[in-house]
């Protein structure tokens, strides 16, 4: 009786691990996960840069992954990176660049699910505090306004003001966040020029508060400021990280996958159900308006594009001696293994 009440069990056993194969081919997050409770650090959650996360977080995905997430918001992408360096965060939500960055001081992290596929930083010369703005020159010896010196918005500052000779040394960087602070900063006169994010600049821009002279919002000028398809935000951690908690990482992909999926096709007025209020910044029909701006920005399925990667060292490059591109291996900076197979499960 005993051996035939194991083989039932061993037959049953096979027939259901069979049955989750069939249902589930690949996807690895069907397996037990290493670590449920993640810490994640993200610089500026409130900016459309991270929407997907806090769509993703908001709708409830990461906890129908069996994931316990905390999330830690910090000032600016580059606070987020020291947490992860420190030992305070396991992932990051932040600028797929880090990668390249911390490669180059001999640290690997991978990404490994994009978010955004255009940075959707614009930079801003106040109206105020230059009313006669006439070119790039003009602002050698500011003030700019950045989320956190050392982040995407201070990237695209130095790579734009690179291209008319200014240095990073010439110009003097004042950490702003990517919220209210940041609106505040710029509008009492703290700053002569900003480099931020959505929804910031569109409300400075539609107040006539700035003058837009540079955009990354769209494709299109993306590739303007680039020269290329720019990745923006996404999901990394450290190389160790990603391959000893591989089903971990798998569930932070499909979480992340699903948000871009339900992204896809939700509406003006989905998003700002979903949103927190204080995201909107008082200003409901201007944060729409934002969203409009930079919809076609967000990432659709989470794939890193292989070209962009090229483009972000090339961009990283040209302004940073640090950055030997010809010692960067862009293939250790980042896997599409996990979004593949998020793609695929939710036929994104």
């Amino acid at each position: 009786m005993n051996n035939a009440f194991f083989t039932r069990r061993r037959f049953s056993s096979a027939a259901l691990l069979a049955a989750a194969a069939i249902a589930a081919p690949a996807l690895r997050a069907q397996g037990k996960l290493e670590k449920t409770r993640i810490s994640l650090a993200v610089g500026g959650k409130a900016a459309f840069y991270y929407l997907p996360l806090t769509i993703s977080e908001q709708l409830g995905y990461f906890k129908a992954e069996g994931l316990d997430l905390e999330i830690s918001d910090f000032a600016g992408g580059a606070r987020a990176l020291q947490a992860l360096v420190g030992g305070s965060a396991d992932v990051v939500s932040g600028a797929y660049e880090h990668t390249i960055n911390m490669q180059g001081k001999n640290q690997f992290i991978e990404a490994f699910v994009l978010q955004g596929r255009a940075p959707q930083i614009a930079v801003g010369v106040s109206t105020k505090a230059v009313p006669n703005y006439q070119t790039l020159a003009d602002l050698r010896g500011k003030k700019i306004g950045v989320s956190a010196p050392g982040s995407s918005t201070n990237m695209v500052a130095n790579l734009v003001l690179s291209r008319a000779g200014i240095k990073p040394s010439e110009v003097s960087y004042v950490g702003v966040g990517t919220a209210a602070g940041a609106l505040a900063a710029l509008r009492s006169g703290q700053i002569d020029a900003m480099s931020n994010t959505d929804p910031v600049m569109t409300m400075l821009e539609q107040k006539g508060d700035v003058k837009i002279i540079s955009d990354t919002r769209t494709l299109k000028g993306t590739i303007e400021v680039f020269g290329g398809p720019m990745p923006a935000a996404c999901l990394y951690a450290p190389v160790e990280f990603v391959q000893k908690n591989p089903n971990t990482c798998q569930a932070l992909a499909n979480a992340i996958v699903r948000g871009l999926k339900w992204l896809q096709t939700a509406g003006p007025s989905d998003i700002i159900k979903t949103v927190p209020e204080s995201y909107l910044l008082g200003d409901r029909a201007l944060y729409l308006a934002s969203f409009n701006k930079v919809r076609e920005a967000i990432a659709l399925d989470g794939l890193m594009p292989e070209e962009g990667t090229r483009t972000a060292l090339r961009a990283l490059a040209s302004f940073d001696p640090s950055i030997k591109a010809d010692k960067i291996e862009l293939r250790r900076t980042y896997t599409n293994d996990f979004a593949r197979r998020a793609k695929e499960h939710f036929k994104a």
